[in-house]
């Protein structure tokens, strides 16, 4: 356990009551009518446990250590971000849940989930089976947010948590018994089956085929094509070096504000691609033809499942050819070369992520003043997320919006939700014809 200035105990046990059918749980904690918290603002202190757990318990990959202890380093500690893990026992110790979340300082300060700029799947981390209803984890709720307002480092004037699926794993996700709204954006995956072949036929038509073929024979044209994954390091970091610098060109065309100018976000995804540590989570691959670096993307693989994360291309002459597309086939290919079960194409609603995916699923936020001061906030946080996804659930006004936003352009000193938002890291991928 952390010294105390390290985390903040509870002077008493939460009581909880057992549903009246409770599910199976690891170890039995699930039978545990209490839940004792602790909320770590060191990371180093909680390392060890955390790593322990996420090894066998519900989670995304944006919940593993390994990330989120990399956003803190480059990006969380120069934006001001106080982290503020909390952790739940039962009655013999074990491990129920872990909550990555976190405190951002400012004029009002919001308790939000680490990293969640670059998380597309913001979460707890459960113990499989562990499950509570409904009003038992209110209950539980406030007692976290009563012990989080103890300490000044985790004292907050707003909550503001986004991006939550409704499941983790193979269980409802505790934090959707809040009062939750809809995110602005879905998420979209395809399950994975048979060869690449089968899966191929099966998901687009003959007529799409051909189309592919002639496209990448008049790639071709250009050179050699080539599915490159690289594994030293200075290579790595010029295929990195590379995705940026394409990145940034489609974000000045799109009108969207560079996220890899701010602080510490380059240096975040080369240090993924790069640390021996995180190698095994992270997939760089470009596609090259000829002399062209014409495709490049980074994923996450992570317990069966790719994750389709950063994607760039060149916009000189083989742009015209599909090469972003060619490429995203590539890697449906190497995932199912991997034995991966799912492609997760992530937050966002491009029109090629719809053509290729047979999951959609929605995400939730939940947004609620926790001081005087943070209710006018609160109130605008929810308006304009309201107005957001209208715009962007609707084809016409979201088709009007981007091109208004690209004849713009992007303008210095734009808000942090633009630079943020997950759908500005993904919407440049491949464009992929429909049928």
């Amino acid at each position: 356990m952390s010294e105390p200035s390290q985390a903040i105990l509870a002077d008493r046990r939460v009581h909880v009551s057992a549903p009246a059918a409770p599910a199976p749980c690891a170890r039995g904690a699930g039978t545990s009518s209490r839940v004792a918290i602790a909320i770590h603002d060191d990371l180093a202190a909680i390392e060890a446990e955390w790593r322990r757990f996420e090894t066998r318990a519900e989670c995304t990959v944006f919940q593993t250590f390994d990330w989120l202890s990399a956003w803190q380093r480059h990006i969380g500690t120069q934006e001001g971000i106080t982290p503020a893990i909390v952790v739940g026992r039962g009655d013999d110790g074990e491990l129920l849940f872990l909550m990555p979340l976190a405190v951002k300082r400012g004029i009002l300060r919001r308790l939000i989930w680490l990293g969640c700029d670059l998380c597309d799947y913001n979460a707890p981390i459960l113990a499989t089976g562990y499950s509570l209803d409904p009003g038992h984890f209110r209950d539980l709720w406030r007692e976290i947010c009563r012990l989080l307002q103890l300490k000044a480092s985790t004292r907050h004037d707003i909550i503001e948590l986004t991006k939550m699926p409704e499941a983790v794993g193979a269980q409802r996700n505790p934090l959707l018994a809040l009062d939750v709204g809809l995110n602005p954006s879905g998420a979209h995956l395809t399950h994975l089956h048979g060869t690449w072949d089968e899966f191929y036929q099966a998901k687009r038509s003959s007529a799409t085929r051909r189309r592919d073929r002639s496209k990448r024979k008049r790639l071709a044209e250009f050179g050699e094509l080539r599915f490159v994954t690289p594994r030293e390091h200075d290579d790595l970091v010029r295929t990195m070096d590379t995705l940026v610098e394409q990145k940034a060109r489609s974000f000045a065309r799109m009108g969207v504000t560079n996220m890899f100018d701010r602080p510490g976000h380059r240096e975040f995804f080369i240090d993924l691609a790069t640390n021996p540590a995180t190698r095994r989570l992270v997939h760089v691959s470009r596609l090259e033809v000829g002399p062209t670096w014409a495709a490049v993307n980074l994923g996450l693989a992570f317990r069966e499942c790719y994750h389709h994360v950063l994607a760039s291309y060149d916009d000189g002459e083989v742009s015209r050819f599909g090469p972003g597309a060619a490429h995203l086939r590539d890697l449906l290919r190497h995932a199912i070369k991997l034995g991966c079960r799912r492609f997760d194409f992530t937050i966002g609603d491009e029109r090629y992520k719809l053509e290729w995916s047979d999951t959609t699923f929605s995400l939730f936020d939940h947004v609620a003043p926790a001081t005087a001061r943070g209710w006018p906030l609160a109130a605008l946080i929810l308006a304009r997320r309201r107005v957001k996804r209208a715009i962007k659930q609707t084809p016409v006004l979201w088709s009007l919006f981007s091109r208004l936003r690209s004849c713009f352009g992007a303008r210095p000193g734009r808000g942090s939700e633009t630079q943020a938002d997950p759908i500005s890291r993904t919407t440049n991928a491949p464009p992929i014809a429909p049928e």
